[in-house]
């Protein structure tokens, strides 16, 4: 579970650590779990969400009891918790070279971008937008003059996919060993006021030469590949074609919940970008 093994002694070790205080919120007993197991991220940060994701599956399997939450979750439904933040909606419709400029905006938790890109991602994305766990990094892209054209949102790679896992060469412990190597692109919104053909995959181009570096930068580590999942329902997956990512195959219609192999959704297309030449090296070491 969340990429480690584990064991009764574990099992037994969160048992006594809920008995012995019974007053602490899931939050402390994430960290303290994390202290004793000496659970950081490359960065040295504590791995509080995944401890806390990992938390919620024993309880699920019936393992453990947690105490009650405080509060209510944040993510209880799609795209309606962000707050509004004013932007513009006026149409933006020319070519790619008209647009002249494209800004790419970082954004950092807590500042002004952050919030608007929630909103935007909320309010416009099909999917909606609900609150992000572990590690990512998240785009704003303005025009020159701060006009939101688009964003775009990666996190924790899919645990298994079996075309991803077959392109890469990937057995059981090396996925498990080096699938935080691999970053997924689970949100890419063009604003619906924007049509400025080739954009999409204009951005794709420009974020998949500097990603690596600010992953770097954020986590002190490096990722060497990029996937996607494109919904074939709803989607041709042609921005992802013209900026060369690679299409290795499709899902199975499946979630990973689907315990007993009853719970059918979309067949998606699964899309990798290896960032450096020697990805396989990288990911099967």
């Amino acid at each position: 579970m969340q990429g480690r093994k584990i064991t009764p002694a574990d099992i037994g070790y969160i048992r006594e650590l809920l008995v012995s205080y019974p007053l602490w919120h899931r939050t402390q007993i994430s960290r303290a779990i994390c202290k004793a197991w000496d659970w950081h991220n490359a960065g040295g940060q504590l791995k509080d969400m995944a401890c806390r994701t990992l938390l919620l599956k024993l309880e699920r399997a019936g393992y453990i009891t947690l105490p009650a939450r405080r509060k209510a979750p944040v993510n209880h439904s799609r795209g309606t918790s962000a707050i509004h933040i004013e932007h513009s909606t006026q149409e933006i419709s020319c070519n790619l070279k008209s647009l002249s400029e494209i800004k790419i905006i970082l954004v950092q938790t807590g500042s002004n971008y952050h919030s608007l890109f929630n909103c935007l991602l909320s309010r416009y994305h099909y999917l909606g937008h609900r609150t992000t766990v572990g590690e990512n990094m998240k785009y704003l892209i303005t025009d020159a003059v701060g006009n939101p054209l688009s964003c775009l949102l990666f996190g924790s790679a899919a645990w298994k996919t079996l075309p991803r896992d077959i392109f890469i060469g990937w057995d059981h412990d090396t996925r498990e060993r080096n699938v935080n190597k691999i970053t997924n692109n689970t949100r890419f919104l063009i604003l619906p006021w924007v049509r400025v053909p080739h954009l999409a995959s204009h951005i794709l181009g420009a974020i998949s030469r500097r990603i690596e570096k600010d992953w770097i930068g954020k986590y002190a580590h490096p990722v060497y590949m990029l996937e996607t999942f494109v919904d074939r329902s709803r989607f041709k997956g042609t921005c992802y074609k013209a900026a060369n990512w690679i299409l290795t195959g499709q899902t199975k219609g499946r979630t990973r919940n689907d315990q007993y192999k009853s719970i059918h959704v979309p067949t998606k297309d699964v899309y990798l970008y290896p960032l450096v030449k020697n990805f396989r090296e990288e990911l099967i070491s």
